[in-house]
This record gives C-alpha cells, sequence and structure tokens, in this order.
C-alpha cells in the first residue's frame, strides 16, 4: 500500500455537494496541488480535520470550482493513512476533472472498497466493522440501520472477542502448566476444560441463533408469491413496491417467469418473487415457468398463497397450499376483496395458516397484511444493536468453531489427554479469527470488499 489512490465518493449524478476523497503517502501534498486555499497558505500547512474553504483547479491549473478541503494524517484517520477530501459541487463534469488533476499528480483510481479495505489492513477495523460499512450503505429500514451502525461500532467484534479470550484463557493455561512445572499455578484438571468449554459453547449457540434474523434485517426475506393463473399474484406485487413493476392482464399465464422486487412491509424488507401460476399446461414456455416456481418456494423464508377470494377454492388451491407449508410459514391471501366474497371453506390443512382478504384497487386488507409479515419476522430481539451474524461468511465461521468446540467437549468426554483435545480448541481460535479477520486469506478478503462501492 505504498501509492496514493484517489476516487470520487459520491454518485455520478448531479448533486449539491460532490467528493473527491484520497489516500496513501501522497494523499496530502496531492489534495494541495489542486486546492488553494483562500488564506494564501498551502493545504499541507493546516491541521487535522480542519475545513479550509478554496478554489478547486483542473487538470490544466484553472480554477473549477469553490470548494472545501479537509486532511487528516495518520494513523488517525479513517483508513489510517494520510487522507484528504475535497467537497465542492457535485457536477459530475467537475469531479471528474478534479480526479483527472490529482491523477496528474500521480494517485491512481481506488477499486471498489478500497478506503474501507485499508482500514482493515491497517488494524483500524476489523472484518465484520468492515461488512458493517457496506450493509449501512444499503441499509433499507431503521432495524437494518441500527444492526449496522452497532456493528459498524465493534458490538459484533466485541461479541466474538469474548468468545476468544475464553478459548484463549483454556490454552493459556494449558500451556503455563506445561511450560512451568515448578511454578505455583494451578493445575490443568478436566474441570477447568469442561467449564471452559462449556461457556464457549453456549455463546457460540446463541451467537448462531442470531443468524436467521440478522440475514433477513441486512439482507431482505425471500417472499415468493404462488397461486393458480389470474390469482392477483402481479397485482399484488406491484402495489407493495409502488410501481407497474410485473405485467398484469386478464389473460391466464401472463407471467411465465419468476419477476423480482424489493419493498419494506411493517418494517420488514421483503424480497418479493412474483412466479408464473402454478397449474398443468401443455404449453412448453408456461410449463417451464411454473417449474421455476416449484423451484423459488424452495428457497422462500415467507410464502404467500393467493386465491381469488371472490371465486369458491379449488382443489388445485387446497394442494397448492399444502405444498407451500410444506416449504416456509404461509399466509393466504384472498385477493379482490371489492367483489362480492366467496364463502371461505373448511380447508383441513394443518396447521391452519393465518387469512387476510385484500384489494388493490382499494387497499382493503394490506395493513393487516403488513401486521402479519411484521409479526412473523420481528426485527428487534434480545440482542444489543450489531450484535447479530448477518451473512454467510461469518454464519460459516461460527459454526465451524462451534463443531471444533463440540469435537473438544466430546473428547474430554471418552477421556483423551489435554494436549489432543486442545488441538479443537486451536481450530476454533482459528474459525473466530476468520470472523473478524484477524485470520484470513488474501483471497477471501478479496472477494469481500468485491461488493462495496468505488469511493469507499
Amino acid at each position: 500500500m505504498s501509492d496514493t489512490i484517489a476516487a470520487i465518493a459520491t454518485p455520478s449524478v448531479p448533486s449539491a455537494i460532490g467528493i473527491l476523497r484520497l489516500s496513501g503517502p501522497a494523499a496530502i501534498s496531492a489534495a494541495s496541488a489542486v486546492f488553494r486555499p483562500v488564506g494564501g497558505r498551502a493545504l499541507t500547512e493546516y491541521g487535522d480535520r480542519h475545513l479550509v474553504l478554496g478554489a478547486l483547479l483542473g487538470p490544466d491549473g484553472e480554477v473549477i470550482d469553490q470548494a472545501l478541503a479537509t486532511i487528516s494524517r495518520g494513523p488517525h484517520s479513517y483508513t489510517g493513512e494520510d487522507t484528504a477530501e475535497l467537497q465542492c459541487h457535485g457536477s459530475p463534469a467537475v469531479l471528474a476533472m478534479g480526479l483527472e488533476a490529482l491523477f496528474a499528480q500521480g494517485v491512481r483510481q481506488a477499486g471498489p472498497g478500497e478506503f474501507t479495505r485499508r482500514a482493515f489492513l491497517n488494524g483500524r477495523l476489523d472484518l465484520t466493522q468492515a461488512e458493517a460499512v457496506a450493509d449501512l450503505i444499503d441499509a433499507e429500514t431503521p432495524a437494518a440501520v441500527h444492526q449496522a451502525a452497532g456493528q459498524l461500532a465493534g458490538a459484533l467484534g466485541r461479541r466474538v472477542g469474548a468468545i476468544y479470550d475464553c478459548l484463549t484463557d483454556l490454552l493459556a493455561h494449558f500451556h503455563a502448566v506445561l511450560d512451568y512445572p515448578d511454578e505455583d499455578i494451578d493445575p490443568f484438571r478436566a474441570d477447568t476444560i469442561r467449564s471452559g468449554l462449556t461457556e464457549a459453547r453456549e455463546a457460540l449457540e446463541a451467537l448462531l441463533a442470531t443468524y436467521r434474523r440478522g440475514r433477513y434485517i441486512a439482507g431482505g426475506v425471500p417472499c415468493v408469491l404462488v397461486g393458480r393463473p389470474n390469482a392477483g399474484k402481479s397485482s399484488l406485487l406491484n402495489a407493495l413496491v409502488g410501481y407497474d413493476r410485473a405485467i398484469v392482464t386478464d389473460i391466464p399465464g401472463t407471467t411465465r417467469d419468476t419477476v423480482e422486487a424489493r419493498c419494506v412491509l411493517g418494517g420488514v424488507t421483503l424480497r418479493l418473487i412474483d412466479t408464473a401460476g402454478i397449474r398443468d399446461t401443455d404449453d412448453t414456455v408456461e410449463r417451464i415457468g411454473v417449474e421455476r416456481s416449484r423451484a423459488a418456494l424452495e428457497e422462500a423464508a415467507l410464502i404467500l398463497v393467493l386465491v381469488d377470494g371472490s371465486m369458491p377454492m379449488t382443489e388445485e388451491d387446497v394442494a397448492l397450499l399444502a405444498e407451500a407449508g410444506a416449504h416456509a410459514p404461509v399466509i393466504l391471501v384472498r385477493t379482490k376483496a371489492d367483489l362480492p366474497s366467496a364463502p371461505m371453506p373448511v380447508l383441513g390443512v394443518d396447521p391452519m395458516p393465518p387469512v387476510v382478504s385484500v384489494s388493490v384497487k382499494t387497499g382493503q386488507g394490506l395493513d393487516k397484511l403488513e401486521k402479519l409479515v411484521e409479526e412473523r419476522f420481528p426485527m428487534v430481539g434480545a440482542e444489543g444493536a450489531g450484535e447479530l451474524l448477518t451473512n454467510a461468511r461469518q454464519a460459516q465461521a461460527a459454526r465451524r468453531a462451534l463443531d471444533s468446540v463440540g469435537r473438544a467437549w466430546d473428547s474430554l468426554e471418552v477421556g483423551i489427554t489435554p494436549d489432543a483435545l486442545l488441538t479443537d480448541v486451536e481450530e476454533a481460535l482459528s474459525a473466530l479469527g476468520e470472523l473478524t479477520g484477524a485470520n484470513i486469506r488474501e483471497d477471501i478478503t478479496a472477494r469481500i470488499f468485491e461488493r462495496f462501492c468505488v469511493g469507499k
């Protein structure tokens, strides 16, 4: 990281403010070369985190905007390196010219997430905090904001660190007894190991239990809309997202493939998947759509089974309801509530899902549907903000740590000597190190930061 990077840190659309960000050994000198403070002093002469008014210069040294600048010298900066930010008006042309001027000073274009990656590599953030930066940018609900903000503040890292410390104490005690037999150190007994392993196992089990809610908060709940053709699936999807995402006609079988969109309902982000109407068909294209609809059921965390509430339910409706219930929690949605309603039959489905009648024309019942979703996926739990596992990488590392602790426990129960079972404790520590980034391969690090935007 001997080079200096720069990037436009704001969206490439006209806006009130645009930001050019730099990090690296030449960050402050490069920024000073393209920024002329009003007072006549060079930018390099100012202290850290002072906001300086001046002129932003283009590639040919001409003034292109009035701007503000601030610098932070490493290691007391976001990346741990010397950094600078130039804040100008958010004209894409001005920002592009400012960036070109910086390139002329020998800096290079930053890659996606490279600023945050440098912060991680320089020890300013652990990996859970770095991932929280991307989660905070993508947050769509207050729950997602609070989770990401808490994780960025170190809540998850501290929770993992407590487990790491517990297991480290076990290893340290064992090696102290082994290496210093003449010292007055408490002997390393089976009950000491058992107590430490029990504490670590319970903490890891509780941590893993947060993953279901954490991934729904950060990534949304996969919610599949299924039903026979013309049950109103596409109309409901459009109503929930607030625009015409799916084609709606009176012709059965209009939707031939899955259509995806996102919405927030009851404080819950839903990843809505509108599917082809499930029915027997001789149409080759429609049959492929039906197969994809059934495949979508396999991935669902919530299934909305839609039936035309103005028509009697058919055997196909009941069969689909039972099929959906075998995959995920179900809400039975009776559509077209603005029309005369058909009697609701006794379905004999166990367990019977909650039922809501809705009309996308009048909005009737959408508030009840929202409440049902909110009850099914509460976004607030006993954990503090930021203490949840939110992605598969974190969960896999925690799972490997728990499996290793479990093997150590089993070894203890069958009388295996401490030096043998503590190899499993070392594996658990290695897995926890991957979770926070204390012990992680370069290729994994690169893959994690690929999801970040340029300039962050």
